[in-house]
């Protein structure tokens, strides 16, 4: 999953909502420096990691996708299941999209110290172009594949995924649909059990 879902996912503890955004960044046992609720959200980001990339309905998506973008795959499955929690997000949360992003814009502010260093470096592009709001349009889901293509020295073509979304729009939203009202039991349950280790 990407940003959006990793953060909703989080639940209502801040550090943990901080451990789960930063922990791409965090290799091995190097999230020991951080308090225990951020080490929490570290851990829970990897198991939700590791329950998407085994999930069949995961795989369906990813199928659809590899013969153009060969491993690049999932993480365009990622990007455009945000897209799809962002647009249908009244489905999920009772608090507005705006509002719930402004928010975690503020936690981040908030604990700008505590952050890595390449994250410091990224947030003020990620507020500037509202990364998190702009999941929710087509046009916003386009530059963000433009975005990463262009990290990747544009070997993965994730540009060119828009289109694939266009074509199998309606099967992309299907599977995401399906996949992530599992995700979001499995998520609340290991939670609950880090919580109590």
């Amino acid at each position: 999953m990407n940003f959006l879902a990793h953060i909703y996912l989080s639940g209502n503890n801040p550090e943990i909502t901080i451990g789960n955004f930063i922990a791409d960044g965090i290799k091995g046992k190097g999230y020991n420096i951080y308090p225990k609720h951020i080490q929490l959200g570290i851990l829970l980001h990897r198991e939700i990691d590791t329950y998407t990339d085994a999930h069949k309905t995961v795989r369906k998506s990813t199928k659809r996708l590899h013969k153009n973008y060969g491993h690049y795959s999932g993480v365009i499955v990622d990007i455009l299941y945000d897209h799809f929690l962002a647009k249908n997000w009244e489905k999920y949360s009772t608090t507005p999209l705006v509002e719930y992003i402004d928010d975690f814009y503020n936690l981040l502010d908030r604990n700008f110290e505590i952050l890595p260093l390449h994250i410091q470096k990224m947030i003020p592009h990620m507020v500037a172009n509202n990364w998190l709001l702009s999941y929710a349009t087509l046009e916003g889901i386009a530059k963000v594949l433009v975005g990463v293509n262009k990290r990747t020295r544009n070997r993965s073509k994730m540009d060119l995924a828009i289109n694939d979304l266009k074509e199998f729009y309606d099967a992309f939203e299907n599977e995401f649909t399906v996949f992530f009202e599992e995700l979001i039991v499995f998520s609340k349950n290991k939670l609950e059990f880090l919580l109590t280790k």
